[in-house]
């Protein structure tokens, strides 16, 4: 058997997996995973661990594949926290290698010695681990890889001894393909498909799982053969539904009063690829009624902790398919289309008018990147994400800092693509640092920054329960055009709606990385 280093068992495995894209922020610990870059690999710098972590959840979400992470000992992996915990909200299929001090200084607690290293980012990732011997090292590898793809995907995280790399190793690499997913139980099809039929007013509410499994045009198939209206899920991180499409609906607010009200029109849902129901504000109502509801998910724990409906256990697709060859076609009327607020007038530049002039310029398949939470209702209402692959990402977390690196993972995931930002004032600034690995990646992105000088959704929220003199919450007098420029990036400052259509065109179409700041108008409108 020949001898070889782990370091160089590992990259071997690494190529068999795809997994040859690292995002990284390098430190000492890292140094000898990090020796002789191969150059088949990519290796793609953040400068700073939660703006890395952004980047490769939007690069995993746009491939529908696992990418690998590299992060630096504890510290490193502390700063990535908050964007790992949006990962693992996101399903996104991130396996996590983080650098440790040598195994034979850590009984002495050494500098840049992570202490109990796999418990750091517990609860939020699916598997982890420190090999109890640098020769387990390629196998905890592989086996990260088979945790964080299997559905339901997440994040893994396998902490390494720097001396681990060179260590020498006999083992053989075993490279398996990935686990695929799993269909329904027939049985519970049939009684879906039962239920369906006897149904007057079926709808369909549709999560960020749809997508991730690119199955967007089945279950478009699914709700014309139903003539079934289609809703979204509250805080769906992607579009699993092309929103122009006269059988959608609208959006669920994450609310149980205002679900149960969306909801009352309808004697039979249909859940796919969601919670039932994901919230975030109680008005007091109560548990509110929700019709009959079946929940299918590939997710147990989603399905074990709805208060309601019967549960069926798959992956959305295999599912989707399942019920399309268990239902015939209804002849029930269809639901009224969904009615669209008008383009707002020219005369002040807000975020309606922001949204809707970006409506009419943006290619068909562009990649919407979104973190603005004071303005997500409006982006419903004046830009509809109509394409059935990908055309949305956003963060189900709640957890700021994904949307300028997300900017940047996805278009390094698809370059064929326009990828367009749409980022919070303040939302921008927990990863402002991504401007510039984008610039250095020279990537074609158009990133817009929603200038309304305030944390708006705490203020907002703050006003809605009696809050007053909010500390915190205002802004302002931040150059993002020239924050831009220092980077690397060009830098567009938009302040009249008169600016507003030729500043948008000459952005999207230039192929430099560019931001627009926009300062747009107060908006009385609430957030849920």
């Amino acid at each position: 058997m020949i001898k070889r280093t782990v370091l160089d068992a590992t990259r071997e495995l690494l190529r068999e997996l795809g997994l040859t894209t690292v995002f990284g922020n390098p430190g000492t610990t890292e140094v000898p995973f990090l020796t002789d870059w191969p150059d088949d690999f990519h290796y793609i710098l953040g400068l700073q661990e939660s703006a890395v972590v952004a980047m490769a959840d939007a690069y995993a979400q746009a491939t529908r594949q696992a990418v690998l992470v590299n992060l630096h000992s504890a510290g490193g992996v502390g700063h990535g926290l908050g964007s790992l915990f949006t990962a693992y909200r996101n399903r996104t299929p991130l396996i996590v290698v983080a650098g440790q001090q040598n195994r034979a200084l850590l009984p002495h607690d050494p500098f840049l010695g992570a202490t109990d290293a796999p418990e750091f980012p517990k609860p939020y990732v699916k598997w982890s681990i420190e090999p109890a011997t640098a020769e387990d090292v390629p196998a905890a590898l592989a086996r990260a890889y088979h945790v964080a793809t299997q559905a339901p995907s997440g994040p893994v995280f396998v902490s390494v001894p720097a001396d681990d790399w060179t260590a020498t190793t006999e083992r053989p690499i075993i490279s398996r393909p990935r686990i695929r997913g799993y269909g329904p139980d027939p049985e519970a099809v049939d009684e879906l498909a039962a239920a369906l039929e006897a149904a007057e007013r079926p709808a369909i509410v549709v999560g960020g799982a749809v997508d991730q499994d690119a199955a967007v045009v089945e279950t478009v198939a699914l709700a014309e053969r139903l003539n079934a209206g289609v809703w979204v899920a509250p805080m769906s991180f992607r579009c699993s539904f092309p929103e122009d499409h006269p059988l959608f609906q609208g959006f669920l607010d994450p609310e149980r009063g205002a679900v149960s009200d969306r909801l009352a029109a309808h004697d039979l849902v249909v859940v796919l690829g969601a919670p039932a129901f994901t919230y975030h504000v109680d008005r007091g109502r109560g548990e509110a009624p929700l019709p009959p509801l079946f929940v299918v998910s590939d997710d147990e724990q989603v399905l074990a902790r709805a208060f309601e409906g019967t549960g069926i256990r798959a992956t959305p697709k295999l599912a989707v398919r399942a019920i399309l060859n268990a239902v015939g076609r209804s002849a029930r009327p269809a639901p009224a289309p969904r009615r669209r607020p008008a383009k707002p007038s020219g005369d002040r530049l807000t975020c309606e008018l922001v949204y809707s002039t970006l409506a009419d310029l943006l290619p068909d398949d562009a990649i919407i990147v979104e973190e603005t939470p004071s303005h997500r209702g409006i982006l419903h209402d004046h830009l509809p994400i109509t394409a059935t692959d990908t055309g949305f990402l956003t963060m189900a977390s709640g957890a700021l800092g994904y949307g300028v690196p997300g900017v940047v993972g996805a278009a390094l995931a698809r370059p064929d693509r326009k990828v367009v930002g749409l980022v919070g004032d303040g939302s921008s600034m927990y990863g402002i640092q991504g401007l510039w690995t984008a610039a250095r990646q020279d990537l074609p992105v158009t990133i817009l920054i929603m200038d309304n000088t305030e944390y708006a959704a705490v203020r907002i929220l703050g006003d809605a329960i009696g809050g007053e003199k909010l500390p915190g919450t205002q802004l302002g007098g931040i150059d993002f055009a020239r924050l831009a420029s220092s980077m690397g990036c060009e830098g567009v400052t938009i302040t009249e709606p008169s600016g507003l259509v030729p500043g948008l065109t000459a952005a999207l179409g230039d192929k430099r990385p560019t931001l627009v700041h926009i300062r747009v108008a107060p908006s009385d409108q609430t957030l849920y």
